[in-house]
């Protein structure tokens, strides 16, 4: 055998042994560094989590990310991260992190939980779904995972599954703060008052120190009406955990609702000083000053409010109500408002979009009746095919003093053209012609504002407003606020019959109650009819919208349905022989391929539920059969029901009735509870 020589050897390995050398001289260097930089990533994420808990989200954000800067693999510090995007609604940024920080823990359930939560907020809840499932595959009892479920549920709009759900995790986890919480919450948006109390209290009496189990019952109890129980909740609250915003804009809210304006405003300026752009603060302290009778000041907070979000349909209308309801109609302020939707019309316009320019134009002119845009309403009316309703606009700006030749000669054009209209040839008169369904509408003040404080209010203030170009439907002049239902009911019954017993057109047929559930992105309103002589419910009318301008298209579509459910009701205006015309057209949807009954006037009485007429077939008095349906007027036959011809001016056409419209009336939504989404996602 050769004799190996070391020395060679060695000499001949010198440059692969000299590399080794100095990797394990770095290495010895580095470790004191690397032990070093974990050591600045746990400080930082220590610091983070502390912030968390104090809900200092924006220093947790800060922390965390100098911990994953020094440490980009730190799980803990990943997870805490896009637990703090969610709590701040950032919820695209929430999933990248939280997406994250699952390559670095697959094992981690409770990562895989914070991602479907988020997913959830997203509407993404297939994906949601897909991760609970996984979850509950490998822990079935997985405390997160049944509450994830839950969730999921609810943004499902199946509020009554995730009561199960939320009733077995209680079972299962019976101290668990955050069960207790959430059934309560479900319990309480479904109406079951009681067992949410029953929850909540079992919540403060296991966690009698928590300031959040408080606010929750605040919440609740604000939600039921009961406005004295809310405002001793949030005022435990506060004294917990001093200057926690959420309890201050509820408590604000409460003061509001309760008429204590001046308390409301100042609460209202606590927590914009917290926070300047809350622009519910200012919404809030500009609807007190309304309600202080400062209607000015109220006019300025309001216009501040827009200003940090002009996109706020809220506080516009609320804007735009005041200003309506408390300046003249020669006030600049009113061309300076209405400017933004002639803008929008014009814009509307441009895209051939002649409906949602109409609607914008009659905003506008609500404000502005005098405007110069009237003519471009009035154009788009005689595109569409509506020359009778063009003639009455040119002829409203001639008598306003409009000097304009051009409208003078459209004038007389279209009188000349017109001359064979129905109302020409009939000789009817434009005050002839008037709505027969009288329908209320009101906000019920004890109904819960999550978002926008008396959000029920301005919103069944603008469908009075939309309702006003309709032909059928009068909305009576009454306070809209009511305090409870029986006032509301009581209002409709009996608030005009008094004082004005000798106009049927005073008293209400029925009366609309308007309910809001929103949340920063989501809005659903809730219409509930009722008939004004027995308090028995009609009909529910239920929309859900999101994105921009939900609310203007949420009180449309509610408007709509409440048009699409009222049977024609007409009175025979005048009678030749076999022929007669009615007060209404196919603006009032009059249709040519409906024989209509004729029954003695004042012998139509309103159903006392569901919605409908009642008359006795002995008042039947003959049939109407439509051959001319004008804008306005219907010209048609008229055919007698027996042997003696009892047809006379006067007497009512309506659709025949072949049954009572079920009380439920319209389908309510499925879509999910916008403001319980919210509050639930804040038990995170």
């Amino acid at each position: 055998m050769k004799e190996v020589n070391i020395f060679e050897q060695l000499h001949h390995n010198r440059p692969r042994l000299f590399v080794v050398f100095a990797a394990v001289m770095i290495l010895f260097n580095a470790a004191p560094n690397q032990a070093q930089n974990l050591r600045d990533a746990l400080y930082f994420y220590n610091q983070g989590r502390d912030s968390m808990l104090r809900e200092d989200w924006y220093t947790a954000v800060e922390d965390l990310l100098e911990c994953l800067r020094i440490n980009p693999a730190h799980a803990e510090g990943t997870a805490a991260l896009a637990e703090c995007y969610y709590t701040l609604g950032e919820y695209d940024q929430a999933l990248i992190w939280a997406r994250k920080a699952r390559s670095l823990s697959r094992l981690n359930m409770e990562t895989a939980n914070l991602e479907a939560f988020i997913l959830i907020a997203l509407g993404r809840l297939d994906e949601a779904s897909a991760i609970v499932s996984y979850v509950q595959s490998r822990e079935p009892y997985n405390r997160n995972a049944l509450f994830t479920a839950a969730e999921l549920d609810v943004a499902r709009g199946k509020p009554g599954d995730a009561v199960k759900l939320f009733r077995e995790a209680v079972r299962r986890y019976p101290d668990d703060r955050r069960l207790l919480v959430s059934l309560a919450l479900v319990l309480g948006s479904l109406g079951d008052t009681e067992a949410a109390r029953e929850y909540i209290e079992r919540a403060e009496i296991k966690h009698p120190d928590d300031y959040r189990v408080y606010y929750y019952a605040a919440y609740l109890a604000s939600r039921a009406g009961q406005i004295n129980t809310a405002i001793q909740n949030a005022e435990r609250t506060l004294s917990l955990r001093p200057g926690f915003t959420p309890a201050l804009s509820l408590l604000a809210s409460l003061r509001y609702r309760n008429g204590e304006y001046e308390e409301a405003a100042a609460l209202a300026d606590r927590v914009i000083a917290a926070a300047h752009d809350d622009t519910g603060a200012w919404l809030l302290k500009g609807m007190a000053y309304g309600g202080m009778g400062r209607e000015n000041d109220a006019r300025m907070i309001l216009e501040t409010a827009l200003g940090f979000n002009g996109e706020d349909e809220f506080i516009r209308i609320a804007l735009e109500d005041l200003v309506i309801k408390t300046t003249r109609l020669e006030d600049p302020q009113r061309e300076r408002w209405a400017a933004y939707h002639f803008d929008r019309a014009r814009s509307y316009r441009s895209r051939n979009l002649s409906a949602e320019a109409i609607f914008e134009y009659r905003r506008g002119l609500r404000l502005n009746p005098y405007a110069e845009e009237r003519l471009e309403y009035a154009e788009i009316l005689r595109l569409l095919g509506y020359p009778e309703l063009y003639l009455e606009e040119l002829v409203f700006l001639r008598n306003l003093g409009t000097d304009n030749q051009s409208i003078d000669d459209q004038i007389e054009t279209y009188t000349a053209i017109l001359g064979s209209a129905l109302a020409k040839r009939w000789n009817v008169e434009p005050e002839e012609i008037s709505p027969h369904w009288n329908i209320a509408v009101f906000s019920i003040a004890s109904q819960s504002a999550f978002y926008h404080t008396d959000a029920g209010y301005i919103t069944s203030q603008y469908i009075k407003d939309i309702l006003i170009h309709n032909g059928n439907i009068r909305t009576p002049d009454l306070e809209t606020r009511q305090k409870t239902f029986a006032s509301a009911f009581r209002a409709a019954r009996e608030g005009n019959r008094a004082i004005n017993s000798s106009s049927p057109q005073s008293v209400p047929d029925y009366f609309l109650v308007i309910n809001v559930l929103e949340n920063e992105r989501d809005l659903a309103i809730n219409a509930e009819l009722y008939v004004a002589r027995t308090g028995a419910r009609a009909g529910v009318f239920s929309v859900y919208r999101a994105g921009v301008d939900r609310l203007r298209n949420a009180a449309r579509n509610i408007v709509e349905q409440l048009e699409n459910a009222m049977p024609l009701r007409a009175v025979l205006l005048r009678r030749a022989a076999g022929d007669g015309l009615i007060d209404k057209g196919r603006l009032d949807g009059c249709r040519d391929d409906i024989v209509y009954q004729i029954v003695k006037k004042g012998r139509v009485d309103i159903q006392s539920e569901g919605i409908g007429l009642r008359y006795a077939e002995g008042d039947v008095t003959g049939s109407f059969t439509p051959k001319i349906v004008g804008e306005e007027l219907t010209s048609g036959t008229i055919s007698r029901a027996g042997f003696f011809d009892l047809v006379a001016a006067g007497d009512e056409v309506v659709e025949k009735q072949d049954g009572q419209t079920a009380p439920n009336g319209t389908a309510a939504s499925t879509a999910a509870d916008p403001e319980l989404r919210a509050i639930l996602r804040t038990l995170r």
